[in-house]
């Protein structure tokens, strides 16, 4: 193994050589190659002896360290042998495990015996107070009072310090409360007993109370007793675990619990038992019986008992006071419990009956009402949040809730149904609502108070979710239901006026239902007045307070719970809130509560009112299509004359064309009867409607088939002159059809031109405003378009400051150039046609043809 180290150093030697002395020129360099090689050497060598002096102390310290240690041990070894014979010796034992366990268990022993004498001496302590407490109770009870504190104190320590001991003591803690609350019970006992003798001496509650000073210091002093004995308690109320009980279901005071024991006594005895005053369909009855007792004794309660809670208001805790700062809202709380009893004794004999648990829960809301309100009841004064009333207590706390709402649904579907079955039900109601309204039928009318009427029945609840359940299962619900009733009905008149559906209709059902006229129109105008008018209340109802506080706080849930599955009321998800309310809240919930642009943010009926809407114009179109459909029908005869190019002199005063009179006849007939129906913004969009249907019909039939001699022009002139003023008689606005069928109007200008300028400048619109001041035109006697419109009066011509055009003179300026024909029409005042509709029409006269 030498051997291979030797000649591993001669290749290591031999390879360090190589890398040095590669060519002769570092031969040169040997001496100084050798002088490094040896301080290296030198270098190493230090290094070694340097290791060397280290290992050698390193292994001296560890030799004395070991040492220490034996010595240690052995020290140890010596103590533990004397401690175990010691222990041997003490216990008399053989061997030290026997030694340990007797110790041991001697050790327990004193220490439970140590745990003895504590709970000897807590015992002690607690049957000392019990029994200075006791003593002073009759002569002296104001005395008592501070044992008896001592030992709720006593009592408050131990649970506080129990948890730290693991639970112990349990049996001790239960047996000192048990003892507080005996003492507590005779303390009250005596207490409450005094003041009831001092009350009896004071006549309570009668309304004449002898008030002597002697009987109110009496009164005061008791009054303390009892708050101080009830102050331990309180105190305990003012832990946070407690806070919300305070806000939410305050403590009795001790004195007011003796006060309200006569008027509880005479509250049973005439509301229990067989008396005629305990009536299961008249709760007004007892709960008037309250009001009046707050009526008759609040004056005493503010008098004599509210200056001594200010007292005690103002030397308690700021936890507390707010139990003393409203006497009478204390006299509230001390009445209420015998109410609840009455209440809770009640409503299992009348949950099965619709009629009596829907009476009962609308009295109970006004009573609750009333306290608020009359009585400004807040039981917790400074509570964030306002008394939610008995009517919550019932229908949260106790479950009535679901078969309350099943009985309102119920009575409202069965109300609804009701109206829908009544033989008027489907009328146009003109008396509701004032003239110029698009008029309701009395079917929706009565929807819409009966929908009202359940507003006022849910409004007094404190519930968010039940409000929103009231709202969701009842009104949306009849809304909806009324809606698929005017949609089907819409329906059916569609089905009985088109060709397939009268095919498919059985004939005794076709013949019974009168689709044509004005019944058709009156079929179809109950449904969109309808529509309208429930639309219109939506939105009203969507700027109460009552529903804008409803949606504030629907979407102040929707966002907070935006990122979360948590429902936004009870039993009811987000989604299912969208459907039936507003599809704003879908969007994250990023609508505007306070924002007053309902149309972005959305409101309660956005989903419902969008229905109606579109049912309403969509029957509005329906409405348009049939009177443009009769129109056009009654035309037919009309479009088929053809004695236009007469070249006989036109009439003095032509009348309008028999051929007409179905026409006129039916716009006399309907659109009166749409006027008595709709407003003036539906009626005036549906006349422009026509009258372009008039306009484009008449155009393409009439003047752009047929040429004209001034006799034809005249008389198609007196013609659309006396549609004009049917239309404008019937609508009750003069012009409003002129203004629509503009580009009529124009082109009988051009084609209606005297051969030399001898006319009037408009001779329609002229004889439009003749015959709507005259207020004595009646179609029926065959009295319209009476007017001569042919006049050649220059005279009246130039009275009115108008140009006067002719045939030749236009023809000539419309064909000589587009920019020539442009300026004609421009002084014309003829702006709804362009150059070619202008020219098209001046060649449509047999003159200018010839």
């Amino acid at each position: 193994m030498a051997s291979n180290a030797f000649i591993d150093n001669r290749i290591r030697v031999q390879d360090y050589l190589n890398d040095k002395l590669q060519t002769e020129s570092d031969l040169d360099g040997l001496g100084s190659l050798i002088e490094s090689v040896e301080q290296q050497q030198e270098l190493l060598r230090k290094q070694l002896e340097e290791a060397n002096n280290t290992l050698r102390a390193a292994t001296v310290a560890s030799k004395e360290h070991e040492a220490a240690l034996r010595s240690k041990a052995h020290s140890f070894q010596q103590e533990q042998d004397d401690l175990d014979q010691r222990l041997r010796d003490l216990t008399q034992s053989s061997t030290s495990d026997e030694a340990v366990k007797k110790f041991e268990a001697s050790m327990e022993k004193l220490q439970k015996f140590d745990v003895s004498i504590g709970y000897m001496e807590t015992l002690q302590e607690a049957d000392n107070l019990g029994l200075e407490a006791r003593k002073n109770i009759k002569q002296y009870p104001q005395y008592a009072i501070s044992p008896y504190t001592g030992l709720r104190t006593l009592v408050t320590e131990l649970k506080a310090a129990q948890p730290a001991a693991e639970g112990a003591a349990p049996h001790l803690i239960d047996h000192i409360e048990k003892r507080s609350n005996r003492l507590f019970e005779e303390l009250k006992t005596a207490f409450s007993q005094d003041l009831a003798k001092t009350l009896s001496a004071m006549s309570w509650p009668e309304h004449e109370l002898k008030l002597s000073e002697d009987l109110i210091s009496r009164f005061s002093s008791q009054v303390e007793l009892l708050l101080d004995l009830q102050e331990p308690d309180l105190k305990a109320l003012s832990s946070s675990a407690y806070v919300s009980t305070i806000l939410q279901q305050p403590p009795v005071l001790l004195p007011l619990e003796v006060i309200t024991k006569p008027l509880e006594l005479r509250f049973k005895y005439h509301f229990s038992g067989n008396r005629p005053t305990n009536r299961l369909d008249k709760p007004e009855y007892f709960l008037s019986n309250v009001l009046d007792i707050l009526e008759a004794q609040s004056d005493f309660i503010v008098e004599y008992l509210q200056p001594l809670l200010d007292q005690r208001a103002q030397n308690t805790t700021q936890d507390l006071d707010i139990l003393f700062t409203d006497s009478v809202s204390a006299f509230i709380t001390a009445l209420l419990p015998m109410i609840r009893s009455k209440i809770l004794n009640l409503l299992p004999q009348i949950v099965d009956n619709a009629n009596l648990l829907s009476h009962f829960m609308h009295e109970l809301m006004k009573f609750d009402d009333t306290l608020r309100d009359t009585w400004g009841y807040t039981p917790a004064s400074g509570a964030l949040e306002s008394w939610k009333g008995l009517t919550w207590e019932v229908l949260v706390t106790h479950s009535y809730f679901e078969a309350w709402l099943g009985v309102e649904q119920n009575f409202a579907l069965s109300r609804y149904r009701t109206i829908i079955a009544a033989e008027d039900s489907g009328e146009i109601d003109y008396d509701t609502l004032e003239p110029g309204a698009t008029k309701p039928t009395k079917g929706a009318v009565r929807v819409n108070d009966l929908l009202e009427t359940t507003t006022d029945r849910y409004r007094p609840l404190s519930s968010f979710s039940q409000k929103l359940r009231f709202l969701i299962d009842i009104q949306i619900e009849i809304f909806d239901q009324y809606y698929n009733r005017l949609r089907d009905s819409l329906e059916t008149y569609l089905a009985l006026t088109t060709t397939i559906g009268r095919a498919t209709m059985s004939d005794q059902k076709s013949d019974t239902l009168d689709l044509s006229g004005v019944a058709g129109l009156e079929r179809l105008c109950r449904v969109l007045g309808s529509a309208s008018y429930l639309e219109d209340k939506m939105s009203d109802w969507s700027e109460d307070v009552f529903f804008l506080e409803l949606w504030g706080e629907l979407v102040d849930r929707a966002q907070q719970n935006s990122n979360t599955n948590r429902s936004v009321a009870r039993d009811l998800t987000t989604a299912q809130i969208v459907s039936k309310t507003s599809a704003s809240l879908g969007n994250n919930g990023n609508a505007d509560p306070d924002s007053d642009d309902h149309d972005e943010n959305g409101a309660l009926f956005d989903e419902t009112a969008s229905a109606y809407r579109r049912l309403r114009l969509r029957c509005e179109s329906i409405l348009v299509e049939t009177l443009t459909s009769n129109v056009r029908s009654s035309l037919r005869s009309y479009i088929k004359l053809a004695s236009w190019s007469s070249l006989s002199a036109p009439s003095s005063s032509p009348t309008p064309s028999p051929e007409l009179d179905a026409a006129l006849h039916l716009l006399t007939n309907q659109l009166p009867f749409l006027a008595t129906v709709l407003s003036p913004a539906i009626l005036r969009r549906i006349t422009h409607q026509v009258c372009h249907a008039i306009q484009d019909f008449l155009w393409d039939r009439v003047l752009t088939r047929n040429t004209f001699s001034a006799a034809g022009a005249a008389q198609f002139t007196a013609d659309i002159a006396a549609v004009c003023k049917a239309i404008d008689r019937a609508i009750r606005v003069d012009g409003e059809s002129a203004r629509s069928m503009r580009k009529l109007m124009d082109g009988l200008r051009l084609v209606g031109l005297p051969i030399r300028a001898s006319g009037v400048k408009d001779r329609i619109e002229k004889a439009v405003e003749e015959e709507g001041e005259d207020d004595a035109w009646d179609l029926d006697n065959g009295e319209a378009g009476s007017e001569d419109v042919n006049s050649d009066d220059e005279n009246s011509a130039k009275s009115n400051g108008d140009k006067i055009w002719g045939l030749w003179e236009v023809e000539k300026r419309l064909f000589k150039s587009n920019e020539e024909a442009r300026e004609v029409l421009a002084e014309m005042d003829i702006g709804s046609l362009n150059e070619s509709e202008a020219r098209g029409i001046v060649e449509k006269r047999v003159e200018v043809g010839s």
